[in-house]
């Protein structure tokens, strides 16, 4: 006899999908994917990977859907990037605001290492829980540079470079032995201002006292235990306690739930699957402000993805996005998400023209800056009305250097010459076998003077300042989005949503008119050789294959950046 119960067990599944209350899950043990793949792999690759964008938009979605009840987050001991981190707090305190508990817990904030950035994570959250076994690592803050110049002086290898100006410190790692002045000062501000925000927002998440949470940074890291007692953490327990009492809290909640528990689903998830819903046909729809992408390292040509995960920030692809976004009569506004460290000046500048000439057709471009938006990544950003960072992003970096790396001296202790036959009297001149000649040092001085001119007039010019300001301001300083905006390099604090409101706000659009990746090409332009440079197909990110040059090689190996002179210096992991 065929059991009939078991037969409806599948039907039974999916009503309790599509009618159980939910609870929505979150995993922050991996890194969260900034950009919208354009290429068919990269979708492929991306499909189990979370989008910071899906989810922020699925806590603003959750908010106001009465079927979702709750939010537990898990957070690992890897910390995520920063700005990633506060972006992530707003969108989990707005959601806490609706009234709706928020649970993060954790087997360890740390696990016997560092821990203080992914607690400052779990800190936006209304009850903590921590695993018995955990410990939470609040040890503050640490920002270290290696320096091997007395390496490379053992074997024989040199360096040639110049910068402008003292805080353009990309190559010191390669030529001093230790911080320079000019390097501390501006290392130790950062640390500063971000423990700053680290301190503030833990004592307000936690209901403590300011200088209560800066005496248990100086004590920690604390066992489970001594957490909990020092009002760290909510409780302690295991993940199926965790999720057994949240599910349970909910059972039946929802009118026609009966006793069934609640249903937990990825807030991406629930993200996708309610866009998909929602979705209306090409013909049929309205107005839009279009979320264009620029991630990694700023580079002439395409953007590129490595079949390792690495992205490249191409000026050919991120200027056909924006002419396409111009184009097209249902874009109102540009969001220019930014997530860059630098690289090349001609091609940073290609994409400032671009983001320029968009507001100058009327419709409005608001920069929301990531992790990072330095050097080159702040250069795409001037072009825009409107600039938005987060309070811990790092910004700024207005400088320049150039050099080379000389081997002739390793070469010679390995027993390799070499001999070359020129015309023209520089041009060997970046060569590693030899070091510039006097003539050859003009020529790079005034390529030099001639970037960091132009940098600081374009900047200048788009923040109404005057060139002895932006100067002070420059001379390849990093500062923290708190300490740009104070100093008048960025417009306003926050995150993605912010952007979008402003956006939305410039172009006079009401605040329901939705934020959509630009330009998401269909499966056939995604196939189709582009028709031109101006068609949305030459906007589709490609896979790397192999982009170097024959000396980036070289370069990457001995520690040179090989995007370009407008890169932010050094490596900038906050633990």
């Amino acid at each position: 006899m065929v059991d009939v119960v078991k037969l409806l067990e599948p039907v039974s599944r999916i009503r309790h999908r599509r009618t159980a209350p939910l609870v929505l899950e979150l995993d922050l043990t991996e890194e969260l994917a900034e950009e919208v793949p354009g290429d068919p792999l990269g979708q492929f690759v991306a499909m189990r990977r979370q989008r910071l964008s899906d989810v922020v938009e699925g806590l603003r979605r959750a908010e106001r859907d009465p079927r979702v009840k709750a939010l537990v987050a898990r957070i690992g001991s890897r910390p995520l990037g920063f700005g990633r981190v506060q972006e992530l707090r707003e969108a989990i305190a707005r959601f806490r605001r609706s009234g709706k508990p928020t649970v993060a817990w954790s087997e360890s904030f740390g696990d016997f290492g560092p821990g203080t950035v992914p607690y400052y994570l779990a800190s936006a959250f209304e009850e903590i829980v921590l695993l018995p076994s955990g410990t939470v690592g609040l040890t503050g803050l640490s920002l270290t540079t290696r320096f091997v110049r007395e390496a490379t002086d053992k074997i024989g290898v040199e360096y040639e470079v110049s910068a402008r100006h003292e805080y353009k410190t990309a190559l010191n790692t390669f030529t001093e032995r230790g911080f320079t002045e000019a390097h501390r000062e501006a290392s130790s501000r950062i640390v500063e201002s971000l423990s700053e925000q680290v301190v503030q927002a833990v004592a307000e998440g936690r209901g403590l006292d300011v200088e209560e949470v800066r005496s248990l940074v100086g004590r920690g890291p604390f066992l489970a235990a001594e957490a909990l007692d020092a009002g760290l953490v909510d409780r302690l327990g295991y993940r199926d306690e965790i999720y057994a009492e949240l599910l349970g809290r909910f059972r039946g909640s929802l009118s026609g739930a009966g006793s069934e528990p609640a249903h937990l689903q990825f807030v991406s998830r629930y993200q996708r699957m309610q866009s998909l819903a929602g979705r209306v046909p090409a013909v049929q729809r309205g107005d839009q402000v279009a979320l264009v992408t620029g991630i990694g390292q700023i580079e002439p040509g395409r953007s590129r993805r490595s079949p390792l995960g690495g992205l490249t920030m191409g000026s050919d692809t991120v200027t056909a996005a924006l002419r396409a976004a111009r184009r097209d009569p249902h874009v109102r506004a540009v969001v220019f998400r930014v997530d860059s460290p630098g690289g090349s000046y001609v091609a940073s500048d290609i994409i400032r023209r671009e983001v320029r000439l968009t507001e100058e057709a009327g419709k409005p471009v608001v920069v929301s800056m990531g992790d990072f938006a330095a050097s080159g990544g702040y250069f795409v950003a001037v072009g825009a009305g409107t600039i938005v960072a987060q309070p811990g992003t790092l910004t700024g970096s207005i400088g320049v250097f150039m050099g080379k790396v000389v081997l002739s001296e390793l070469l010679r202790r390995v027993g390799v010459a070499s001999d070359s036959v020129d015309y023209g009297a520089h041009a060997g001149m970046f060569g590693s076998d030899h070091r510039f000649s006097a003539s050859e040092w003009e020529r790079v001085n005034a390529m030099l003077d001639h970037i960091y001119d132009d940098f600081t007039a374009k900047v200048a010019e788009a923040r109404g300042k005057s060139r002895e300001e932006v100067h002070e301001l420059a001379r390849g300083r990093v500062w923290t989005g708190a300490d740009a905006a104070a100093h008048g390099l960025v417009d306003e604090l926050g995150g993605i949503e912010t952007a979008a409101r402003l956006a939305r706000e410039r172009a006079g659009l009401p605040s329901t008119t939705p934020l959509r990746p630009f330009p998401r090409p269909n499966p056939l332009e995604r196939l189709v050789p582009a028709e031109s440079s101006e068609d949305r197909g030459a906007a589709v990110t490609r896979i790397r294959l192999g982009s170097w040059g024959p000396l980036a090689g070289v370069s990457a190996l001995l520690g040179l950046p090989a995007a370009g002179p407008l890169v932010l210096p050094g490596t900038w992991e906050i633990r």
